[in-house]
């Protein structure tokens, strides 16, 4: 941090963030987040359900995500953002809304969702033909299907892992595997993916964003890089990611990207 020697630390913006009770992400959310920014997070309260369509219920009630804006509203963030894909996508596109106004009036402040800020993105880059990477069991993973459609945008792929806990040890390899099959195995009559959407605010995802944009030559977003970006975008200031076209304009234009691993790289590397 940087430091005055009249003033102390100079004051930062703050970014409230309302994560489920089993987020383990937090260091990656805050590799997007410029020096000037600070993350505030919370979480919700544990119950004892694995993840499922049951549990992205229960972790995105109304009164569950307004006790948690109220925790977060005593450091004054400027704005609020909950970061858990199913939760936010599990009531359709007016869930997803309603759940942004509850956040805003607990708050009094702007609110996201990483689902909405996946069909923010998706607007950004002009993209309508996305191709889906998730840890979920396949019902959930049907679930985003149906969101991502009810906002007019084609699934011209799907890979899913099946997990329903422990979805942060998952190694990068194992999503560049899932990120190859379901760009390429494609979706019958869906046409060719125009971007892979990898799913899951738990699912690691950072450093694998640039290698897959090179291989695959699509953008590639992800459940917390959106998440971050369109919170920042709220302060007007811009998210931290070298070579990831969401958030690195010289990265839609096609210049040089980071060469992709060969495979004794990789097993070194992306493990």
């Amino acid at each position: 941090m940087d430091i005055s020697f009249l003033g102390g630390p100079r004051p930062q913006r703050g970014v409230g963030v309302v994560a489920p009770f089993d987020f383990a992400l937090d260091r990656e959310l805050w590799r997007w987040v410029p020096d000037e920014v600070s993350l505030h997070l919370t979480r919700t309260p544990y119950v004892p359900v694995e993840v499922s369509l049951d549990l992205a219920r229960l972790v995105s009630e109304h009164e569950t995500l307004g006790d948690a804006v109220r925790a977060l509203i005593a450091v004054t963030p400027e704005v609020v953002a909950y970061a858990c894909t199913s939760g936010s996508f599990v009531g359709g596109i007016a869930g997803e809304r309603a759940m942004c106004e509850a956040m805003t009036r607990s708050g009094a402040v702007p609110s996201v969702t990483t689902s909405g800020a996946l069909l923010e993105a998706l607007t950004e880059l002009g993209l309508r033909r996305v191709a889906l990477v998730t840890p979920y069991t396949e019902s959930v993973t049907r679930a985003l299907e149906e969101y991502v459609a009810e906002a007019g945008v084609t699934v011209a792929g799907c890979a899913y892992m099946g997990l329903t806990r422990h979805i942060w040890q998952v190694p990068y390899r194992q999503v560049a595997d899932m990120a190859r099959r379901a760009v390429r195995g494609g979706a019958a009559g869906a046409g060719t993916a125009d971007a892979l959407f990898i799913s899951c605010t738990n699912l690691p995802t950072y450093d694998v964003i640039p290698q897959l944009e090179a291989e695959l030559r699509i953008p590639v977003i992800s459940a917390n890089q959106v998440t971050m970006w369109a919170a920042l975008r709220r302060l007007g200031t811009r998210a931290v990611g070298p070579y990831q076209a969401l958030i690195d304009p010289a990265a839609r234009s096609g210049p040089v990207l980071p060469e992709v691993p060969d495979e004794e790289q990789q097993q070194e590397g992306w493990t």
